[in-house]
């Protein structure tokens, strides 16, 4: 089966593309350098050709609103146009949970715009709504930095592994579309502010996170279930503990000296 994944060289198309080919399916993995761009349109007609699926996977180069709505629409529907030429039978987007209940966040919105395009595409459809990546944690940390306080909210927060979220969205582009929105999570759930102070003392850093139930996550208030699925979902096998023994063990291995030095 002939795959498309848009994005096929970022943290997770890298890792599904991977899990794809190894399964024996033929994978077009799509990124702007190879000339494959679902923003301009340039190289989709050909990639598209023959395609049973595609897997979009694509992040806005800007968090800004303006640009990360005008990334999500604009690539939609050069998308759309394409897929719908070619004949692909499943369309399959990375989303995130609580899109829809935090408006106050601009990049949740276009990832709502993109859903909505998505759904009245005509072209059947699976949209993996996850929470947020364990690869992030320092970022969020950092976005929540005041002086050496960190401000997080108690809400529940449930973090999922790349290799994870790979595994699960490779998994529902050889399933049947769902025409609908399938949530999948990691295996913990426990308040934000919680997990992120184990995830800092686990690395080492200093900083202190304080409780604050007026905290934002990037602009949104985060209340109690805003970041977590309110039903059903599909949990990644890898929890906060053994997704940090793996991240040291990468860093040790990337920094061991070659043998015979």
């Amino acid at each position: 089966m002939k795959i498309v994944v848009i994005g096929g060289t970022g943290l997770i198309g890298s890792k599904v593309v991977a899990i794809l080919r190894k399964g024996g399916h033929k994978v077009v993995a799509a990124s702007p350098r190879n000339g494959i761009n679902a923003v301009t349109g340039e190289g989709l007609k050909e990639a598209m050709a023959g395609a049973h699926v595609v897997v979009d996977l694509a992040n806005s180069p800007s968090f800004e609103n303006k640009a990360v709505l005008e990334f999500f629409e604009t690539s939609g529907r050069n998308l759309q146009a394409a897929e719908t030429a070619a004949g692909v039978r499943h369309h399959v987007a990375l989303s995130i949970v609580g899109t829809d209940r935090t408006p106050e966040n601009g990049y949740f919105r276009a990832k709502i715009a993109q859903e909505k395009l998505i759904e009245a595409s005509g072209i059947p459809y699976t949209i993996v709504r996850a929470t947020q990546f364990m690869e992030f944690l320092g970022t969020i940390a950092a976005s929540s930095t005041d002086g050496n306080l960190v401000r997080i909210s108690p809400g529940l927060f449930q973090p999922i592994a790349a290799d994870d979220v790979a595994a699960l969205v490779a998994d529902v582009a050889l399933a049947a579309p769902r025409n609908g929105i399938v949530d999948i999570a990691g295996p913990e759930r426990a308040p934000f502010n919680e997990l992120i102070a184990r995830y800092l003392k686990e690395v080492g850093d200093p900083r202190e996170v304080v409780c604050d139930p007026e905290a934002r996550y990037f602009g949104g208030r985060v209340d109690e279930f805003s970041l977590v699925p309110l039903g059903e979902a599909r949990l990644g096998q890898i929890g906060l503990d053994e997704w940090l023994r793996r991240s040291r063990a990468a860093v040790d291995a990337a920094t061991a000296p070659a043998p015979g030095r």
